[in-house]
């Protein structure tokens, strides 16, 4: 396989998939995406984006027919994977088998380490419920490679950052709060740095492979905080506790678990390396793309 598929449909128009068919439109490659939502769908389509329903089975089917590879970016539900239901029988239907299929997973599946170290054979022992969603979703594609002899591989990622999403727009908005959690520590990941290492893997496929896709220097958030806070030269925002109601559930998510992660396979085995090692080099490149 080249360094990219000729097309590509991703399960899951969110925004790490948009940026991945971003980069796919880049490399010169065909690319669908799904979303349950038509508003969503629109936005899409006007983006210049293929669009589909993932609800349309003939649509679905038509675009497993078409695709060289496959990416499930949508998050699992009380009911299992939402990928999982659509896309088996579509390619079935198809009778298409893909190159490469890459589950984006998470890295709450490990649950809390007490700020020791997570690789991809470890234990896990998801202690939220969105970890043991994803935990229940990795098994059933798992599952589905080897019943159905499909090249899947899975991806555990951190906490996702990148433009318009990270503690920089939160400090120019008003709304970040520095959260002070004794011996909490975790590792993040640039969004570019994750699709990049979505199509190392597309490059060098291997059945049945799990990867964490991270940066190489886990840290505790308030110093990620304060070191964006006087990167911008503005004040440092108020110090609360993590459990404090200003702070949002999504956010706080990222509190309840300390530990530290490994990308050595991922760079082992895909050559990959994140272009943003920490997270100065990932808010800095934030900072002068936005011109300030």
């Amino acid at each position: 396989m080249s360094d990219a598929p000729a097309s590509l449909l991703i399960f899951g128009g969110g925004w790490l998939g948009q940026a991945t068919a971003r980069e796919m439109i880049r490399r010169g490659g065909r690319v669908v995406l799904t979303s349950r939502d038509a508003g969503t769908r629109a936005a899409l389509s006007a983006d210049g984006f293929a669009a589909i329903d993932p609800a349309d089975s003939v649509a679905l089917t038509a675009a497993v027919a078409g695709a060289s590879a496959i990416l499930i970016t949508a998050p699992p539900e009380a009911i299992g994977c939402p990928g999982v239901k659509a896309l088996l029988p579509a390619i079935t239907a198809a009778g298409s088998w893909p190159d490469w299929i890459g589950y984006v997973s998470s890295t709450a599946v490990y649950g809390d380490r007490a700020g020791g170290w997570a690789l991809e054979d470890s234990e896990l022992n998801a202690a939220s419920l969105e970890g043991a969603r994803r935990v229940r979703a990795e098994r059933d594609w798992l599952d589905a490679a080897q019943g159905m002899g499909l090249t899947v591989q899975l991806f555990r990622l951190p906490a996702l950052y990148g433009p318009g999403r990270s503690p920089l727009d939160r400090l120019r908005d008003g709304t970040a709060r520095l959260v002070r959690k004794p011996g909490q520590v975790f590792n993040r990941v640039h969004v570019e740095d994750a699709v990049s290492g979505l199509f190392a893997s597309m490059a060098r496929p291997r059945p049945g492979a799990t990867y964490i896709l991270c940066d190489d220097e886990p840290a505790p958030a308030d110093v990620v905080m304060e070191g964006a806070a006087r990167r911008l030269g503005l004040p440092v925002p108020p110090e609360v506790d993590w459990n404090d109601p200003s702070v949002s559930e999504a956010m706080r998510r990222f509190y309840v678990d300390s530990k530290r992660l490994s990308n050595a396979r991922a760079k082992a085995e895909l050559g990959w390396r994140p272009k943003y090692p920490t997270w100065r080099e990932g808010l800095e490149s934030l900072i002068v793309d936005a011109g300030a």
